[in-house]
């Protein structure tokens, strides 16, 4: 491509290699520009690139000092970078003190200039592209991530000297205000009331449902008789024992043993019975996030159980 080098007419340059290896990590970019232009070196890729493009995005410079157009590129990129104040970050890579980068991004020539975002490559140019056509390319990367990045945003504010934008606060809904006073007063049936009356218009209301369960649970552990457990232990035909063990169990952080009580009590039960238990069971689960380990191998137990 114009204004490109070709690479694979380039030998290794060990002692460039050696002599970044055992040099400090230093940010500021070659020529020493200020805090939005740093040097990576394979140690630093991870933190340097991959972590910082998940706030905004990180544009790399791939250049090497015995590159022409990459001196010509590369302040481009630099004034750029910190005329933005921070709503993106130029990563200068010396290809040959980090060959390994210059491979992870497939180049073949450079200057390569490839912008990163959540840690994987979304755009990029080779060859020395003159500053107008640089900087609307910028543009356009940041036009099209800037709702998706806040921190774009913010930074150009603060580069422009007026306010950052205002984080935007939800209003509270009265209906969960209300369900969260009751639960404060320790009025757990005016709370589970508060709950089901959402539900009853919002069935698919996840924060309702899953407060509802605590509530549920809350108002069932304080009433729990501290002997449940022994009593159960002593009774494992007792399904109301069983359930009211497993929830002082779980009450008692016991999660696992809470869960196992039931799947057992639930290969023991028919019809009725057993419809309890696992009703309890699955109420019990709703107490805790759906990727819990526990829930899932909980689940896998009692579908053992009951298919």
């Amino acid at each position: 491509m114009a204004g490109a080098i070709d690479l694979a007419a380039v030998k290794a340059r060990s002692e460039a290699a050696s002599r970044a290896a055992a040099a400090p990590r230093q940010g500021g970019g070659a020529s020493g520009a200020g805090p939005f232009v740093i040097d990576v070196t394979e140690a630093g890729f991870q933190a340097d690139v991959i972590e910082r493009s998940l706030q905004v995005p990180v544009v790399v410079d791939l250049w090497a000092e015995w590159c022409g157009p990459c001196k010509q590129l590369s302040p481009v990129l630099e004034r750029l970078a910190e005329a933005a104040g921070g709503a993106w970050i130029l990563a200068k890579v010396d290809v040959d003190a980090n060959p390994r980068i210059a491979q992870a991004f497939g180049a073949q020539s450079i200057p390569m200039v490839v912008a990163v975002v959540g840690g994987q490559p979304v755009d990029g140019f080779s060859g020395a592209q003159p500053e107008p056509q640089v900087r609307q390319w910028i543009a356009a990367l940041l036009d099209a991530l800037r709702d998706r990045m806040p921190a774009i945003a913010e930074a150009e504010a603060r580069a422009a000297g007026g306010p950052e934008p205002a984080e935007v606060e939800e209003p509270e809904d009265p209906r969960f205000t209300a369900a969260e006073d009751a639960l404060e007063r320790g009025d757990y049936p005016a709370a589970e009331a508060a709950y089901q009356a959402i539900l009853d218009v919002e069935p698919a209301n996840e924060q309702a449902a899953a407060a509802l369960a605590q509530v549920r649970f809350l108002a069932r552990a304080e009433a729990a008789d501290p002997t449940a457990v022994e009593r159960a232990d002593a009774a494992p035909d007792d399904v109301d024992a069983q359930l009211a063990a497993a929830d002082a169990e779980l009450a008692a952080d016991g999660v696992e043993a809470a869960f196992a009580r039931l799947v057992a009590a639930a290969g023991r039960t028919f019809g009725e019975d057993r419809d309890r238990v696992r009703e309890h069971l699955v109420g019990l689960f709703e107490l805790f996030p759906a990727d819990d380990q526990r829930v899932t191998a909980a689940r896998r137990a009692l579908a053992r159980v009951l298919f």
